[in-house]
């Protein structure tokens, strides 16, 4: 494990990081003159798209409930959901009726105006594929067109529903049988689909496992494969038979070792989140994620750039033909996906109005390339970072800092951002009375230390790093809490530079929604939903939701009258893997629900209730050198939803309270046969022996203590 002292080091260096929250006046942005907003050809009240339009601008425009009528705003209905787990879903609405998604892909259709349920489809996602995924098996939302709802399934399925009914209309598989797509297969589909000239396109997770990235396009209406595009190429330069083929071959393959772990691993590059059509320029945006496995040295020798990961890649919805590509992070170590949400703005830049793509990815930088042809404009720190040296004003290729090559110095390196970003998938959204981009930004420090003897396994994450993690030490924990932090960022995309920021009390807060109310609403991980003027940032309404919100909101209209709604529920990965980190300033315990707001609202939730898993100390014995072995176990295979060092964070259940650990027999049932299976808690006995499994027995007891 790693001692102590590093930690307290870790944490006393990463204290520097602390103060580019705190700006100077002169470090602020004067408020901009107001962009030339895109045409806006939906119905003012309606939220057709996961971000309200194709540019994904997350603005709505209607008014009701601006800086001087937020106070009245109170809870109109809201919904208990059936689930522990997070809730991550862009709720829906069209022509008065709400359709969303919830955790384990469910789908339902509702009243927007009361919350009276009209249907609910289960697709029945087999609890065994919960092992399948980094983050939770939650559900991003679904996307509209024609009267029929689109949504992926955690198990790879893409479905179509009639809007009216319910009903089933097709269902594809999206992964292929016969696809090089590496030893491990891992894949998952946790992202909101995307419709395009009549294609609908959706892409899919699991890189931090083992799989190989792409994004398929099918016929909206019969559900067949239009085309496919892979995002990083097959071993030895093999053609896949797919659309990708000519520009994997001429441009990516060159970029890989022939003979490194990716051809194992499947390399990464998954599609796990952001993809964006703009109809203006015809073109789709694909947001390319991580390397598999994250070592660099492992992953490719230590060679090339890797391409397309960690890329932003523009392709035809039809077709899928390749356009352009801009690669953001070249070498990816780090988890500096490209996949964070993107939107397309309107800028007046240097005289000239400008149609570009803008991008907070997890690297720290913000990110303005010219929409069309992908060149580059400009990447400006948002955070503070301290990877790259400085990013070519030409090319906007970086200068990366030597000692940030960690798989290839063989040292420990103290990375900011860390592998959770600057910011993650939570969206932002822009506002064209203020011409600001509001970000849900974090600071999450991360050390970063080649595994030592690293293999593949065929569970469990596979990243080619140190996994230990933070020793359970109170004053370093007290030293690294002061690194951790979280902030709303309203962010001047012609000024490039920071205009406010609201802090919050710890990092992973929710997604973002702006309004021509000048208002800003947003929820927090600490359990509360807020609403902000969008011009200062001032705090206008507080409401206590009991729970984490990780969603972002949305805003609707019906009859004349204005509602604000969002999904409520902790989780994903930080409060999964996250560990003490995520105990930081923050008790959230999980409670699903669809919080919906209007003024005047006179619904109320049930009586607060915070208390989570009640620690039940063991007395039981351990043995200290299975203890030790075991620890390494869990880290390996059970971390990833449990939580680092076996501290859960207030969404799965803590193991070190469980009553499977009173018998070796009776946690072999869990751990081993999967006795709790249909309930996300897959068996491990095709990856563990018994005496491994009884190893991490001797562990949890070991930390029950």
């Amino acid at each position: 494990m790693r001692s102590a002292a590093f930690f307290r080091t870790f944490g006393a260096a990463c204290l520097v990081a602390a103060a580019p929250l705190r700006l100077a006046a002169a470090d602020l942005a004067p408020a901009p003159a107001a962009s030339t907003p895109l045409a806006d050809p939906v119905p003012r009240g309606d939220w057709p798209q996961y971000g309200r339009t194709a540019s994904e601008q997350r603005y709505s425009p209607l008014d009701a409930v601006n800086t001087a009528t937020v106070g009245r705003l109170g809870l109109a209905w809201h919904q208990d959901l059936p689930s522990m787990r997070g809730e991550e879903a862009t709720p829906l609405v069209i022509d008065g009726i709400m359709y969303v998604t919830t955790n384990w892909s469910r789908v339902e259709a509702l009243d927007a105006a009361t919350g009276a349920v009209l249907w609910h489809y289960d697709p029945g996602v087999p609890g065994t594929v919960a092992s399948r995924g980094c983050c939770d098996t939650v559900n991003r939302g679904a996307a509209y067109w024609k009267g029929r709802i689109y949504f992926g399934t955690f198990d790879g399925r893409l479905i179509a529903l009639d809007a009216r009914t319910g009903h089933l209309v097709w269902s594809v598989d999206t992964i292929p049988v016969d696809a090089a797509l590496g030893d491990i297969r891992s894949y998952t589909v946790d992202g909101a689909p995307r419709i395009a000239k009549g294609v609908v396109m959706i892409g899919n997770g699991g890189a931090e496992f083992g799989a190989r990235g792409f994004v398929s396009g099918f016929d909206a209406e019969t559900g067949k494969l239009k085309w496919r595009f892979f995002t990083v190429p097959a071993p030895g330069n093999k053609p896949d038979h797919a659309v990708s083929d000519a520009i994997l071959a001429k441009a990516a393959y060159p970029t890989w070792s022939p003979d490194g772990g990716w051809v194992h691993s499947g390399g990464g590059g998954t599609v796990w989140d952001s993809i964006v059509y703009d109809p203006v320029t015809d073109l789709v945006y694909l947001g390319v994620g991580n390397g598999a496995p994250w070592s660099y040295k492992f992953r490719s020798n230590g060679t090339g750039d890797n391409l397309f990961l960690a890329s932003i890649v523009a392709i035809r919805p039809e077709t899928g033909e390749y356009v352009w590509h801009f690669q953001e992070t070249p070498k990816d170590q780090w988890d500096f996906t490209a996949s964070q949400p993107m939107m397309i703005l309107d800028l007046p830049l240097k005289g000239e109005m400008r149609h570009v793509i803008v991008q907070a990815p997890k690297n720290g930088f913000f990110y303005t390339l010219d929409a069309r042809t992908g060149a580059f404009i400009s990447a400006i720190p948002y955070t503070f970072q301290n990877w790259a040296r400085s990013i070519d004003p030409v090319t906007g290729r970086p200068d990366i800092v030597p000692d940030a090559m960690w798989s290839l110095t063989g040292k420990t390196w103290m990375g900011i951002p860390g592998s959770l970003g600057g910011h993650n998938w939570a969206p932002m959204s822009y506002s064209p009375k203020t011409g600001y981009v509001y970000i849900p930004a974090q600071q999450l420090p991360e050390p970063f230390k080649a595994r030592e003897n690293f293999r593949l396994h065929g569970m469990g994450v596979n990243l080619g790093i140190d996994m230990t993690g933070l020793p359970d030490d109170p004053q370093v924990l007290s030293e690294v809490s002061k690194t951790v932090q979280g902030w709303l960022l309203a962010w001047d995309p012609v000024a490039g530079k920071a205009a406010f920021r609201v802090p919050h009390d710890a990092p992973w807060n929710g997604g973002v929604l702006a309004t021509a109310g000048d208002i800003v609403f947003q929820g927090t991980a600490t359990g509360r939903f807020e609403a902000y003027d969008a011009r200062n940032g001032k705090t206008l309404y507080t409401f206590d939701a009991h729970t984490g919100i990780v969603a972002p909101p949305i805003s609707y209209e019906v009859k004349g009258r204005q509602y604000v709604a969002v999904m409520a529920g902790w989780g994903g990965v930080f409060p999964l893997m996250g560990g003490a980190l995520a105990r930081i300033r923050n008790h959230s315990v999980n409670h699903a629900r669809l919080l919906v707001f209007a003024l005047d609202g006179k619904d109320h939730l049930p009586v607060e209730t915070r208390q989570g898993q009640v620690p039940v100390r063991n007395t039981l014995p351990f043995d200290a050198a299975r203890a030790q072995r075991g620890y390494a176990h869990y880290q390996d295979y059970c971390m990833a939803c449990h939580g680092d060092n076996a501290i859960a964070a207030g969404v799965l259940p803590d193991l070190r309270w469980s009553g499977a650990l009173e018998t070796r027999d009776g946690f072999y049932s869990v751990v081993g046969r999967g006795a709790l299976a249909n309930y996300g808690m897959v068996g491990f006995d095709k990856a563990l022996s018994p005496n491994d499994i009884e190893d991490i027995r001797n562990f949890l007891l070991k930390r029950s203590r």
